[in-house]
């Protein structure tokens, strides 16, 4: 289903003239433009449309919310569960402030006198800031505002569809080439040869892909069940077999 520029505005409140904004920068391009230049935008599309409003609720400008999303370790599940932590703390203040609403309702009316420190607390930012920073952190070190993603942020915004078609396809020969190993030990030298390939496929078409990266990727495939999930469809097992394939490329070129 494709929804126009003025229905994708009217769902999720946003203003035409932001839209176009954002697809001038690169951070929501539409999945279809017609001749006429008409802009239609997918579910998919709006599901990232939903992800950079989040984020922007967590006080990240559009650079770093661009170079997030774009990056190939970005786990939609994982931002959410924590837009939701924070949503949390959100709530609660509002309760805290409803709460010191009604209490000076009381003590205008003559009953239990608020002290000072009533009067001001339930204002208090410091848990949303907390957890504000927290993500923070934890994004910017996972995804990053590094420079390998804002490489590859660069790199893939100007992908067309059959560049993506080529890089996937690529990417499932090197992983059936590799679930065609698994009977070898991860050490193996063909299984070390598709893994340098692995390795190689990021550089050219993601950021440069530096052996701490890799190894860190390596521990993703199994740390991540997305990623395991996606791997492990060429054959059961093979993120692990391709994490341990990688700690011996990454130690062997140390």
């Amino acid at each position: 289903m494709t929804y126009k520029v003025k229905e994708v505005s009217t769902i999720a409140g946003v203003s035409v003239r932001t839209l176009h904004h954002y697809d001038e920068i690169g951070l929501l391009k539409p999945e279809f433009v017609t001749s006429a230049g008409y802009r239609l935008y997918s579910d998919r599309d709006l599901e990232r449309l939903q992800q950079i409003l989040f984020f922007k609720e967590l006080d990240f400008d559009l650079q770093e919310i661009r170079d997030i999303l774009s990056s190939p370790g970005f786990d939609r599940k994982s931002a959410l569960k924590a837009h939701k932590e924070l949503l949390i703390e959100k709530r609660k203040r509002l309760e805290r402030i409803i709460q010191s609403v009604d209490k000076t309702i009381d003590s205008i009316g003559g009953g239990i006198e608020m002290s000072k420190k009533e009067m001001f607390e339930s204002f208090d930012m410091s848990e949303i800031e907390k957890h504000q920073e927290k993500y923070a952190e934890e994004v910017k070190r996972k995804y990053g505002s590094t420079d390998a993603y804002k490489e590859s942020q660069k790199k893939t915004a100007k992908y067309s569809k059959e560049d993506w078609a080529r890089i996937i396809g690529r990417q499932g020969e090197i992983y059936r080439g590799l679930a065609g190993l698994m009977d070898r030990e991860p050490s193996h030298p063909e299984v070390q040869e598709l893994v340098a390939q692995a390795r190689q496929q990021i550089t050219e078409n993601f950021y440069n892909c530096t052996p701490e990266i890799f190894a860190g990727l390596g521990e993703m495939y199994v740390n991540d069940e997305r990623f395991t999930a996606n791997i492990d469809k060429f054959k059961p097992g093979l993120a692990v077999f391709l994490r341990d394939a990688i700690r011996v490329y990454c130690n062997n070129i140390k």
